[in-house]
């Protein structure tokens, strides 16, 4: 890897300041490249071209920019297998994890291609004669987004497209840790024809470039994926400034399995959903709660599929699971499993680093849980499994709903009645039952509660985008 240069007004450039951050391969820890590290000087030309980007874009017929963003599917599509290297090399998962994160992207790409067709007003009949009453969607203005290093591309994409799809321009302040994915992700649109200024992509210190942005009266609307803390400091100063405001934050996601459930199956899907990329996923399941009847065969069928899970370098052939993205991970992972063993835990196991090069962990499943452990209050983060069994419906629909998080929750039944009452009780923005259908492009995407507000997929993504103008004409 070279440089990642910042992307502003049509052009790849270094910062002002000519400053760099190094970044390092999570497998070895070793530097494999640099970043422009952004500054005020920076965000002030970025804002400038987001001002003239958006003057373009809103004035592109909805028809013309999807052709654009089509197009620029298509070059990602053309361009996965490097890309998905970039992105192994930068963040650590496995590679055919970060092939698919590429090609979903581009699917992503294609979905808001077909919104930006149909962003729909309506007619609504008049009291009087004579007088045509409209409502019309119009793109808010230019964007300020944040994404996080987990998933590059996939976080980067949805806000990127969401906004284009409106006719807004962005300002897309990327992962410092794991910039070149997305860089070539802001290229695929760029060669695919948007206009300069209507996309810009920069990387630096994130407080600085956050609290610069979201006050700026050129930026009309935030999206932001990443921790609750740093979510809810953002949300109050778009809060204080009238900016609407996305917000993708964490979670502590409820795996339910019942007595009456394929436990094979449910086994096999939950091991694998735990596992990807390390854990390292806001929708993770983790607190895993299963019903005593079925407790000691789900946790047998866990423990040997957690045995099978293969860690290593994500570009090595048969790796299944990738280091952490960096060492703060392995520091949360230790102090996790710690605090949990010196209040009674079980790790059943894994529970420790996998040598001292690279930020390796191992899949680790503990038992004898209890509230009072910091790991079922706050969220992981990693490859950490919670074993917890329940008893009756109420009791598992009372711990599922405990905490503050609220953003995706797994159940597996037989019952439709189970499946019902879940429907109707669980506190969280999606619901999976049977099966782990969630991130299409064509459902809502989104958590309740400590989780965040809005949705990035689904119809629903791209009206936040967009503001409703009512007109209403008379006769001359």
């Amino acid at each position: 890897m070279t440089e990642t240069l910042l992307y502003i007004d049509g052009v790849w450039t270094p910062a002002a300041s000519g400053r760099v951050l190094e970044i390092l391969n999570p497998a070895t820890a070793e530097v494999i490249g640099t970043v422009a590290h952004a500054g005020i000087p920076d965000l002030d030309r970025a804002l400038a071209a987001a001002a003239r980007g958006f003057d373009i874009w809103r004035k592109t017929s909805a028809f013309e920019r999807s052709k654009i963003l089509r197009r620029a599917a298509d070059l990602l599509r053309e361009r996965a297998d490097g890309i998905a290297r970039l992105l192994t090399l930068e963040q650590g998962k496995i590679l055919a994890e970060a092939r698919m994160e590429t090609l979903a992207a581009a699917d992503v790409i294609d979905w808001f291609a077909e919104e930006a067709r149909r962003t729909y007003g309506r007619v609504i009949p008049s009291r009087v004669p004579g007088v045509h009453q409209l409502v019309i969607k119009e793109p808010i203005g230019p964007v300020a987004a944040f994404t996080p290093w987990n998933f590059p591309i996939n976080q980067a994409v949805r806000k990127i497209s969401g906004a284009l799809a409106a006719g807004c321009s962005i300002v897309l302040k990327g992962p410092e840790e794991t910039p070149a994915s997305p860089a070539e992700l802001v290229r695929a649109f760029a060669d695919a024809g948007v206009p300069a200024g209507v996309i810009n992509l920069v990387y630096g210190t994130p407080s600085e470039i956050s609290e610069y942005l979201i006050p700026h009266p050129i930026i009309a609307k935030m999206s932001f994926t990443g921790s609750v803390p740093v979510g809810k400091h953002l949300a109050a100063l778009a809060g204080l400034h009238m900016k609407r405001a996305t917000m993708e934050l964490g979670g502590h996601s409820p795996a339910m399995v019942f007595d009456d459930a394929d436990i094979g199956v449910a086994t096999k899907l939950l091991v694998a959903s735990k596992f990807r990329n390390a854990g390292q996923v806001c929708a993770s399941p983790t607190r895993f709660l299963i019903q005593r009847g079925v407790y000691d065969q789900f946790l047998e069928g866990f423990l040997a599929g957690a045995a099978k899970v293969k860690v290593g370098d994500g570009l090595e052939p048969g790796s299944t699971m990738g280091p952490l993205a960096n060492d703060r991970r392995i520091t949360a992972m230790e102090g996790f499993v710690a605090d949990a063993v010196a209040k009674g835990a079980t790790v059943r196991t894994g529970g420790k680093r996998i040598g001292n090069k690279g930020y390796f962990f191992e899949p680790t499943v503990l038992t004898g849980l209890s509230r009072e452990m910091r790991v079922m209050n706050e969220e992981p983060f990693g490859p950490l499994a919670l074993m917890i069994p329940f008893d009756t419906v109420e009791e598992v629909i009372s711990e599922a709903n405990r905490l503050p998080y609220g953003l995706a929750s797994y159940a597996f039944t037989g019952s439709s009645k189970t499946a019902n009452t879940l429907a109707s009780e669980i506190q969280a923005g999606m619901l999976t039952v049977n099966q782990l259908s969630l991130a299409l492009p064509e459902v809502p995407f989104g958590g309740i509660k400590d989780s965040g507000y809005g949705s990035e997929g689904g119809s629903e993504a791209i009206e936040a985008y967009l503001c409703a103008k009512f007109v209403s004409l008379g006769g001359g």
